[in-house]
């Protein structure tokens, strides 16, 4: 039997109160008054007023009646995301200011609660690559030719009988927020950090032998890894279970030089986030006491730069250049790209710790119900985690947190916890302990906070409550949500009943992948059997699941995921998949395409705003994120670009009265032209509208005449070689 839904009065005041009106005739011809004026007409306006008001609660009954059910499958909303930014502090006090755990700064009345322990010290960072490049000709730079040879010929004998490379020192541009530094490229593998002087710094207090040892903090925002299906990665090289690559840190030394190379002390790694560079964090290094291992090495003018001597700094900075920074993987790997290397550096969440609470005390009954007085309440961390306990005999029992009191007897200690509202649930005494009579509840420990809000623009934060003190954020910060919608839920809670937290169907790897939590996942595909790697689509037991970002500032057009959001989905599915399923997390492929449309308009319209609009409506229909494409969740993946099915897109804009022609094309990377005619997509890509031309009347002109997409569209970041000045 089809489950049918009732039909419901949802009627109008409007409607009501002309319904009422045309019945004054059959009942009562004699009244003959309808204006407004009439007092009559008003006792029918408030009763249509007061029915109206009446129905929408009569309304809410079948609503109220399903999320009453929802609420006993105890399936809760999900609560709020806290956004994360990387924070620089700094300070003009030559002791340095020692910034606890869990200090607040704020952009505007947002709070941002830093997750790292960080002495702010008068000193600022800047990240260097000794980046390979081909030698300079002489005929094209005699002056740096001659410079390369005399470098070349001061090296030690040992070391002119190596390779000889040439390299050029590239540093982070900061008119270029969205710029980064490659250190994959490095000639020798390493990442360099100067360590600049600023305002109050004195170097004699990092070797002041009566203080303790400084630490210095280094944050880290990586540009990861980006591209097409050759960057996928199996969840069993992502995980959790992950090995952390080991590097070493080595700081520069005033020692006089061994063969004409400086020497460098090790450095101790007190703390690490980033598991070894491999992610965004904060490492906390403990910097040597001796005045003997910490400054700069006294070389010949020729080999600055050159072997294991630091890169080459304009006079400027080499004038407040204290001392140098280098890490390298112990495996011989090099790092990634990374857009902000930071001094004085901790990480801020857009969350607060709650002080103790007192919640109140037992009744004895079953499934007691406590509130925390904030919410919503933030998943457990290394750093806070939720502590319920119970006043037991005078003694403080703690509970411990369960979803569900399913595998809960008498005598367990449980509580369920629905984040999203702060409602701390006891058992009903066949199934989890209950507090008794008297029995004191408190919590304590638990954060809380998230939101969109929390998703301040770069330079946002700027207050801390603590003198002496300026904090600022380079970068934006990203990963805050709101909490999940009433109308969110109603569409989710069924397939996570299904699910069962399982994923088992591509159905379920699609929904589970959309709802990884700490991350903005703007859409995900699943392709079952198709191998990456080999890009085969017969693999058995292979599930390759394609990740969209929810934005792309770099890449409006065609959003691609980082690593760090390829990581997030891949652990989140790790630990749901089937044993037996090899699975792949990938971001999309994209194949370019042009478009040119021929177009006559209607009279009374203006040319150049049907064209815009025809030109917004083909982009929003090829575009890969929801609520465009053609069914409003994006291009479905391998779906042909076929021009009749554009053509119908363009014809639904108002103004236009038809087509002349369109005409659609791709770009080939093998022949390096445009291609004209309906655009196969393999199974794994989506399209990238690299233009879309839109004129009045014939010619229609080619599809992609005069663009060249192979540059990849974006213009390289100059580095000037740092010369010899004469």
């Amino acid at each position: 039997m089809p489950l049918l839904s009732p039909i419901l009065d949802d009627r109008t005041y409007d409607q009501l109160v002309t319904e009422l009106v045309g019945r004054i005739p059959v009942y009562n011809p004699e009244w003959t008054d309808h204006n407004d004026s009439d007092p009559a007409i008003t006792l029918l306006q408030l009763f249509a007023f007061q029915a109206e008001n009446l129905l929408y609660r009569f309304n809410q009954i079948p609503e109220a009646t399903y999320i009453e059910y929802l609420r006993l499958l105890q399936v809760p909303l999900k609560a709020a995301s806290p956004a994360r930014a990387l924070l620089v502090l700094t300070t003009d006090k030559p002791e340095g200011v020692a910034v606890p755990l869990g200090s607040l700064a704020r952009a505007g009345k947002t709070p941002f609660q830093t997750l790292d322990e960080v002495t702010a010290w008068p000193v600022s960072g800047l990240a260097a690559v000794r980046a390979q490049s081909e030698a300079p000709a002489e005929a094209d730079e005699p002056e740096v030719y001659e410079y390369v040879l005399r470098t070349l010929d001061a090296l030690p004998p040992a070391m002119a009988e190596q390779p000889r490379i040439y390299y050029e020192t590239k540093l982070p541009d900061p008119a270029d927020p969205l710029s980064s530094l490659d250190f994959a490229e490095a000639v020798d593998g390493m990442m360099w950090v100067a360590v600049l002087a600023e305002k109050g710094f004195d170097r004699t207090v990092w070797t002041d032998p009566l203080r303790p040892a400084a630490l210095l903090n280094i944050g880290f925002e990586p540009d990861l890894p980006r591209g097409g299906i050759d960057s996928a990665a199996a969840c069993l090289g992502l995980g959790a279970g992950a090995s952390t690559p080991q590097v070493h840190w080595q700081i520069s030394t005033p020692r006089p030089v061994v063969d004409g190379q400086p020497r460098y002390a090790a450095l101790t790694v007190e703390s690490d986030t980033t598991r070894g560079l491999s992610q965004g964090g904060v490492v906390r290094l403990r910097l040597p006491k001796s005045p003997d291992d910490i400054g700069l090495p006294v070389v010949d003018e020729d080999l600055v730069g050159a072997g294991d001597h630091p890169p080459r700094l304009d006079d400027d900075r080499a004038a407040k250049l204290v001392c140098w920074l280098r890490v390298f993987r112990r495996d011989g790997a090099r790092f990634g790209a990374f857009r902000s290397i930071v001094l004085n550096a901790a990480t801020g969440e857009n969350a607060r710790t709650a002080a103790p609470e007192y919640l109140g005390s037992g009744n004895g009954q079953p499934a007691q119900v406590f509130i925390l007085a904030n919410h919503p309440v933030l998943p457990d961390s290394e750093r806070a985690q939720l502590t319920v306990e119970v006043e037991e005999t005078g003694a403080w029992t703690p509970y411990r947190r369960v979803d569900d009191f399913l595998a809960s007897d008498r005598g367990s200690r449980h509580v369920v916890l629905d984040p999203e509202s702060g409602r701390l649930r006891f058992g009903d005494g066949q199934r989890g302990r209950m507090p008794q009579w008297g029995e004191r509840v408190r919590a304590r420990g638990y954060r809380y906070g998230g939101g969109d809000e929390g998703n301040a623009p770069a330079g946002a934060i700027s207050k801390i409550d603590l003198p002496g003190v300026k904090v600022s954020n380079p970068l934006a910060a990203a990963g805050g949500e709101d909490a999940e919608a009433l109308e969110a839920a109603l569409l989710r809670i069924p397939g996570e009943l299904r699910r069962r937290g399982r994923a088992v169907t591509a159905g379920d790897f699609r929904e589970l992948a959309q709802a990884t939590p700490g991350v903005s996942v703007g859409r995900a595909e699943c392709l079952p059997r198709f191998h990456p790697p080999s890009r085969s689509a017969g693999a058995a037991g292979v599930v390759s699941v394609v990740v969209w970002p929810k934005a792309d500032p770099r890449s409006p057009n065609a959003p691609l995921p980082d690593a760090g959001l390829l990581r997030a989905v891949c652990e989140n599915l790790d630990a749901k998949r089937l044993v037996t399923t090899e699975l792949y997390v990938i971001p999309p492929t994209y194949r370019r395409i042009a478009v040119s449309v021929s177009l006559q308009v209607k009279s009374g319209y203006g040319i150049e705003a049907i064209q815009r609009w025809v030109e917004l409506v083909l982009r929003q229909y090829l575009a890969p994120l929801p609520p465009y494409g053609p069914a409003g969740e994006g291009w479905p993946l391998g779906r042909r670009v076929h021009g009749p099915e554009l053509e119908a897109a363009a014809l639904q804009v108002e103004g236009v009265d038809y087509l002349e022609g369109l005409a659609v094309a791709f770009w080939s990377e093998d022949q390096h032209r445009w291609i004209p005619g309906t655009v196969e997509l393999a199974a794994y890509e989506v399209p990238e509208v690299t233009s879309v031309v839109v004129t009045a009347g014939l010619p229609l002109p080619a599809p992609g005449a005069g663009i060249d997409p192979s540059s990849d569209g974006k213009v390289p970041l100059p580095v000037p070689v740092l010369r010899e000045v004469c």
